[in-house]
């Protein structure tokens, strides 16, 4: 992941280790979110805690997930009543409030299995001019995901190629 960064505010230093996004999603839909993050990146569950809810409602909602798909990690939960009143799905938001990057070296794999698995193109994949292939999509809980590749580093002595002329 690169070097550690170390911060200090003038009397300790800190070392951050990685910022994993904590999505909420509508009750009772972060298990869907799970089996959708498990197809669409082949994400795999670390941990899952279910919140204690009366008897009489059938599904449990979901209190923390912990997912995992290569380096990249996650966490999601169901938006409960204790959650607080400063954190929302998107729903709440009519959009999202932030997009989740993905690096991976291969987009366009990545940005199809997302769309097979219900996943909507927000931007088609495209060479951007600061250096990545990517694509954006909206998954169906209301998170914006882009899928990016660095382009490969040339030797700067290579002539460019040109259409013949």
């Amino acid at each position: 992941m690169g070097e550690q960064q170390q911060a200090t505010n003038g009397k300790q230093a800190c070392v951050y280790n990685a910022c994993i996004p904590h999505l909420v999603v509508d009750a009772p839909r972060a298990a869907d979110a799970i089996s959708f993050y498990k197809r669409a990146f082949g994400a795999e569950e670390v941990a899952k805690t279910l919140h204690k809810r009366k008897a009489d409602q059938e599904m449990p909602l979901i209190l923390h997930a912990h997912l995992k798909f290569g380096s990249a990690e996650i966490m999601l939960c169901d938006k409960v009543e204790e959650t607080s009143p400063n954190v929302q799905p998107p729903s709440a938001l009519n959009g999202t409030a932030a997009i989740m990057h993905v690096v991976t070296d291969n987009v366009d794999a990545a940005f199809s299995k997302a769309l097979e698995a219900g996943a909507k193109e927000l931007e088609p994949i495209a060479d951007q001019q600061w250096g990545v292939r990517y694509g954006k999509v909206l998954d169906p809980f209301g998170f914006a995901w882009i899928f990016g590749t660095p382009f490969k580093e040339t030797d700067s002595k290579e002539e460019p190629v040109t259409d013949g002329q």
